[in-house]
């Protein structure tokens, strides 16, 4: 029980008398102001003056050329991949450690998840595994990387940067290159997150980001398509908006789209959690710093901590045990958990899930021993705000 106690105790000298939450949103600046504005304008849908404003704050920030609000990050996943159009012929390589709704918008699309194993000093996806598994099990035709044992056409990667912290970008997009596969940043959790001074979700063909309750900052509910391209964007915020033509009166649609658009009241409450985004960020990096000294002589776990070149928004703060063992990891959630504070593991590997039983995949060792070994614990700004 000794390690329970260990980490328990650092969560304590953390926490002291704050928030006993795996993350809880900061909200104490401008939100109120912004929602009151929304419900005396009787502008609460997507057609208010936030949305707008949201996006231009988010291009501002992030540096992207374009952003279009959405209701969620699963919905701009989906969108990114119609666009691009992906469909039953095809395949999207992924990690099998990401969040679901990774799988899910692939399979929203009718196409096959293709599984791929990540790295512990990121928890993103391994390059040089990838590398060998695609020369092994793929060809190149017309400039097409096709799947030798299924023959359908792998199109696509979706690289996933686990709890902020930058997975190996540019190698990633150095293969991506050679085997003809489009670039998808699932950026979900990394608003406030660089790596060599470029804002992650700029490195690909297109990204993601997620503004749920539980992120950085939040908009209730939310998400957004990030990218440099004008078209790309302009078609991503007509499919969102149900492909509705401008006409003063009629409703004309010439596309079958999606009702995805961000609600102004969500985006009321986004331009405020962005105009303290920075403060946010270094409330979280001191929430790491804090937990980093308190458990600096341990030797039977580390934290995962950014990598050279990279400054991360510390999303969650994840204790990584050196030796993977389920049984230990599970008993150390549920010691901290019956003491009252919040603690939880990383994703269950999705090639573990009957639902993608038949998904192709590589040999995923790495991430079964991730998934055995790492644990989320209070992360919170309001620790360090």
């Amino acid at each position: 029980m000794n390690i329970h106690r260990i980490i328990l105790g650092g969560i304590k000298k953390v926490v002291k008398k704050k928030s006993k939450k795996l993350h809880e949103p900061l909200l104490v600046k401008n939100e109120k102001k912004y929602l009151s504005k929304c419900i005396e304008t009787n502008y609460v849908s997507y057609k208010g003056k936030f949305v707008e404003k949201f996006e231009k704050k988010l291009i501002k920030y992030t540096k992207s050329k374009y952003a279009v609000a959405v209701i969620n990050g699963t919905s701009a996943l989906h969108i990114i991949l119609k666009i691009f159009k992906i469909n039953s012929l095809h395949e999207v390589i992924l990690p099998t450690l990401s969040f679901v709704a990774v799988a899910n918008a692939i399979k929203y699309c009718n196409a096959t998840p293709n599984f791929v194993d990540s790295e512990i000093s990121t928890l993103g996806l391994d390059p040089i595994k990838l590398k060998k598994y695609l020369i092994k099990n793929t060809v190149i035709k017309n400039k097409q990387c096709i799947n030798k044992k299924t023959g359908k056409i792998i199109k696509a990667l979706i690289a996933v940067h686990v709890f902020g912290m930058p997975c190996k970008i540019l190698e990633l997009k150095k293969i991506c290159k050679e085997f003809h596969l489009l670039l998808i940043e699932d950026a979900a959790e990394a608003i406030g997150s660089f790596y060599k001074g470029k804002h992650l979700g700029l490195f690909g063909d297109a990204s993601i980001l997620s503004f749920n309750g539980n992120k950085t900052i939040t908009t209730g509910g939310g998400g957004a398509i990030l990218t440099n391209n004008r078209n790309f964007a302009n078609i991503a915020k007509h499919l969102t908006t149900t492909a509705k033509m401008k006409h003063k009166w009629e409703y004309i649609h010439d596309k079958i789209a999606y009702n995805y658009r961000m609600p102004n009241i969500n985006a009321a409450v986004g331009c405020a959690q962005l105009e303290n985004i920075d403060r946010i960020i270094k409330a979280k990096r001191r929430n790491f710093l804090s937990y980093k000294k308190i458990f600096k002589s341990e030797k039977n776990f580390f934290l995962l901590s950014e990598s050279i070149n990279s400054k991360v928004n510390y999303w969650l703060i994840t204790i990584i045990l050196k030796k993977p063992d389920f049984k230990t990891r599970n008993s150390i959630l549920r010691y901290i958990n019956s003491k009252g504070y919040e603690a939880r593991p990383i994703w269950r590997p999705l090639h573990k899930l009957s639902i993608f039983k038949g998904a192709p995949r590589d040999n995923l060792s790495t991430s079964e021993k991730i998934y055995k070994s790492t644990l989320n614990i209070p992360s919170s700004p309001i620790l360090s705000y």
